[in-house]
């Protein structure tokens, strides 16, 4: 049985990268929003509620983190154009998804977040040219992060948490 953690594999950056590479992976960003409408479609507040994996998120804090960490993902790429290489500030996600609106915010507002994000996101990515994609950022646990890798690794998060809860679903034989 594949690690229920990482139900499409961990990422790996691919050895040669560049513009189609860039554009697939744009489009992965551009289509998370609806792929993840798809895979909670028809789930109600048990299912919500239910672990992906003994000792997992819920979808629903699933669901939430992806705005969330996806914003801190828009930032730092805003802050890699503007700045030369700004360290930037890392946050706690498994904190981030005990907090409050991680259980009480209905979902919904968290998919209207993601899809405004990712439709703001898009429009960004889409203009960036060559030089734009060579800038990095600082993560003081990772260090540097060029942002075609950061792109990459975003596509691949996204992919990952709607991956959690189809295999979820796969599981539970909620159809």
């Amino acid at each position: 049985m594949s690690d229920p953690r990482y139900p499409i594999g961990p990422f790996k950056m691919p050895e040669t990268g560049g513009a189609l590479l860039r554009a697939d992976w744009i489009q992965s960003i551009a289509h998370t929003p609806a792929r993840l409408r798809s895979a909670i479609q028809g789930l109600g507040e048990p299912q919500l509620d239910t672990p992906y994996r003994e000792g997992g998120w819920s979808v629903r804090q699933v669901i939430h983190h992806l705005p969330d960490s996806h914003m801190n993902a828009y930032v730092r790429f805003k802050l890699a154009l503007t700045e030369d290489q700004p360290t930037i500030k890392p946050y706690n996600e498994q904190a981030w998804a005990r907090l409050t609106d991680s259980s009480a915010t209905p979902i919904e507002i968290s998919l209207t977040l993601l899809e405004a994000l990712h439709e703001r996101w898009v429009i960004l990515l889409r203009s960036l040219g060559e030089a734009d994609w060579q800038k990095v950022y600082l993560h003081p646990e990772a260090g540097r992060i060029g942002l075609e890798r950061a792109l990459g690794m975003y596509a691949w998060h996204g992919a990952h948490h709607v991956a959690h809860i189809t295999e979820l679903r796969q599981q539970k034989g909620w159809a």
